[in-house]
């Protein structure tokens, strides 16, 4: 929990409901975090591929961390001008009418409706378009599958609920009383396409969703509508001001979006940690195999949004550290204690990697070690790592890690070069940018520059500007974020490098089609 309260505001309070976790933050109208908290909830995995979360848990832990940053902050309720919120998506929760749960929430990653996504593929509808015209399969993460299954497993309680809301349009109801229908969740998981005149009915029907539509609410809201007010209830429950301004919220990883200003066509998000998200903004509606999208009007109205990532990436390094750098691990920890460098292992190994040429000396890995999102979106693909000889050490696989992940970006980005994207800045957040050498690593391989902005928690800023948005502090999104967010350095690739590692990138991206099959095989014989 921090705190840095300067000057008498206004101030807005932004909400990030994570995997783990939610964190209210108190932002002036500049953008600067004055105050942030965090609060945990669990999640419970009943089977195997199953993944809920308690609403209740969610409640308390709003309540618990919005009372800690007000606290800190030493602000009072009628200080905050609006409120905005991000939470995950698709988490689906089922509802009445009155705003009870009917169940826990089953979260984003939980994936038991595979036989229902499977049905997508000998599908006809224009939906398809949004999933690589097609080329790839659907996710069984997404809302249509999801609500399949209920509908045919679940049949009580899918006829008692009168909606079936994803988690930020649940926050919406508890803190207004509306029901509306984000148009982020609609447009990025619910296959709602507003040139096509809204939600693909052929398609809900062909995957065994079509009553699903009914219990979807009816009002679909661009992001930063002020879509109601702070209840009486809700006020007394957060210790704020009934009446307060509540902002249209969307899905985190689009608040990050806006909290980076990656809302021109050109510049494009992309947000780090465990695994990687890439999403940008595009003037015309592309599609095609490799990506996702392009939305229609998902994060601003009359753009689309384009979407890619890969699966594990910060995990893979975590996985390398914790197993085969244990000692690496004891020293920072021994420099740190005995007060000669407050270090981290990764750190240590960048230093001892940092005389290695581009491509590790002839090693080519990928990080396939959970799947593949994107180009492949293959759940089956896993890790591979050849060109091995004598002469590589630790340090070695060590840095072929880190350019694997940055490969698999440049993959993403070719393929959306292909249907027309021209990405000209990438502005980053999360964990990897911690480290200068890896994100400037990501500017080499890519070719292009790299933002990192002054406030690196870009969903809870992302929030806040939805929230400076409905309190009428700017007239737009656009323009509150131009305003919030600032540029804290540009890394600039190295023209010379960057050819260097060109012929790295191309073997990377040649060798999975090569083992695709025999790494579906293993997988089959694991099973």
């Amino acid at each position: 929990m921090t705190s840095a309260v300067d000057g008498p505001g206004p101030y807005v309070l932004g909400i990030d409901f994570g995997t783990e976790s939610c964190r209210a933050a108190v932002i002036d109208a500049r953008g600067q975090v004055a105050g942030v908290a965090s609060s945990g909830y669990a999640t419970t995995h009943i089977r195997p591929g199953w993944a809920t979360q308690s609403p209740d848990d969610w409640w308390s832990a709003l309540c618990a961390a919005t009372a800690h940053v007000m606290g800190t902050t030493g602000l009072a309720g009628d200080q905050i001008a609006g409120i905005g919120y991000a939470a995950t998506t698709m988490t689906v929760v089922p509802m009445t009418a009155s705003g009870e749960h009917l169940d826990d929430a089953i979260l984003w990653m939980d994936v038991r409706a595979v036989e229902q996504a499977g049905r997508a593929a000998s599908s006809t509808s224009v939906a398809l378009r949004y999933i690589g015209d097609g080329a790839a399969p659907a996710s069984a993460e997404w809302f249509p599958f999801k609500a399949a299954w209920l509908a045919e497993n679940h049949r009580d309680l899918f006829d008692h609920a009168d909606y079936l809301v994803d988690a930020a349009d649940w926050l919406t109801h508890q803190l207004t009383g509306a029901w509306t229908q984000n148009i982020n969740s609609a447009a990025l998981r619910m296959f709602h396409n507003r040139d096509e005149g809204g939600w693909p009915t052929d398609f809900y029907a062909h995957v065994g969703a079509a009553e699903a539509l009914a219990k979807v609410p009816e009002r679909v809201v661009d992001l930063g509508t002020r879509v109601g007010s702070l209840t009486a209830d809700a006020a007394h429950a957060l210790g704020l001001r009934a009446g307060t301004p509540i902002a249209q919220g969307c899905g985190d990883a689009w608040a990050g979006q806006i909290g980076l200003n990656a809302l021109r066509p050109g510049r494009m998000a992309l947000i780090t940690g465990s695994s990687h998200v890439l999403t940008g903004q595009s003037a015309t509606p592309i599609s095609g195999p490799g990506f996702f999208g392009a939305y229609t009007d998902a994060v601003l109205p009359g753009q689309y949004t384009v979407e890619g990532g890969q699966v594990s990436t910060g995990s893979v390094l975590k996985w390398f550290v914790e197993n085969f750098a244990r000692d690496v691990s004891a020293e920072a920890e021994r420099r740190a204690a005995d007060g000669t460098s407050a270090c981290s292992p990764y750190e240590l190994l960048n230093e001892r990697s940092r005389h290695l040429p581009p491509g590790a000396e002839g090693l080519v890995m990928n990080e396939y070690f959970q799947g593949n999102r994107t180009p492949y979106t293959d759940g089956q693909a896993r890790g591979i790592l050849w060109g091995m000889s004598l002469r590589h050490t630790r340090e070695h696989l060590y840095r072929a890690i880190q350019e694997a992940v940055c490969y698999g970006t440049e993959h993403n980005l070719r393929t959306m070069r292909q249907a027309g994207l021209d990405v000209t800045t990438l502005v980053a957040c999360g964990g990897v940018t911690k480290s200068r050498d890896w994100i400037q690593m990501h500017a080499d391989v890519t070719g292009v520059p790299i933002e990192l902005t002054e406030v690196g928690d870009a969903v809870v800023l992302g929030a806040g500007i939805l929230a400076a948005t409905a309190a009428g502090l700017y007239p737009s999104v656009s323009e509150a974020a131009e305003a919030m967010v600032h540029t804290a350095v540009v890394l600039d690739p190295d023209p010379a490098r960057h050819e260097a590692y060109r012929p790295y990138v191309d073997a990377y991206i040649e060798t999975y089609p090569l083992l695709r099959d025999p790494i579906h095989r293993m997988q089959d014989h694991l099973a």
